[in-house]
């Protein structure tokens, strides 16, 4: 139990640590694939890690498709 409590707090100071632009998509990340990893024969933690890394990959190329289609609308300042 002390471990769990542990695995919590360490999370919760990276997640503090990183701030909000860099958890974006990272906590729905987390938790599909640690449910994913759960199931998949106790890798929960691993699931969460990789599942937070590619929901933040996810979220960026995301943003980065606005951010062109923004640029592409958007008439030219002359």
């Amino acid at each position: 139990m002390s471990r769990k409590i542990a695995l919590i707090a360490l999370t919760s100071a990276m997640l503090a640590a990183t701030g909000a632009v860099q958890a974006k998509g990272c906590i729905e990340g987390a938790a599909v694939g640690g449910v994913a990893g759960h199931v998949a024969g106790k890798h929960g933690t691993a699931g969460a890690v990789g599942g937070c890394a590619i929901g933040h990959h996810e979220a960026s190329k995301k943003d980065k498709k606005a951010q062109q289609a923004n640029a592409a609308s958007a008439p030219d300042a002359k």
